[in-house]
């Protein structure tokens, strides 16, 4: 389910701002950030033990830019976090992940 939270929110964060926003390098930046939502859901879904890795980084990175706008957004975005990070590394969910070969 974490997989296709972070594939859909990635994929509205990317149309969002390809579509709204003059192409210059601040949305180039943007949307390789969301691509990279894209990227660790699609490899969450394949068990990919690194992707784990890569969506809690994403969302760190996400709690660390919340801090440019409001204490409420670093808020929300620290409790996902930990939301995020107790089912990606806790049993069973983390079994799903030792199941698949690292890369």
């Amino acid at each position: 389910m974490l997989g296709i939270l972070f594939i859909a929110t990635g994929l509205t964060g990317l149309v969002y701002h390809l579509h709204s926003d003059p192409l210059n390098r601040e949305t180039f930046v943007v949307s390789l950030v969301r691509l990279l939502a894209v990227i660790g859901g699609i490899f969450l879904l394949l068990g990919k033990n690194w992707a784990r890795w890569l969506v809690v980084a994403w969302m760190g990175f996400h709690v660390a830019i919340s801090a440019l706008h409001s204490w409420w957004q670093v808020a929300a975005h620290a409790v996902q976090l930990v939301v995020i990070s107790y089912f990606l590394f806790t049993r069973p969910d983390s079994d799903y992940f030792r199941q698949a070969p690292s890369d």
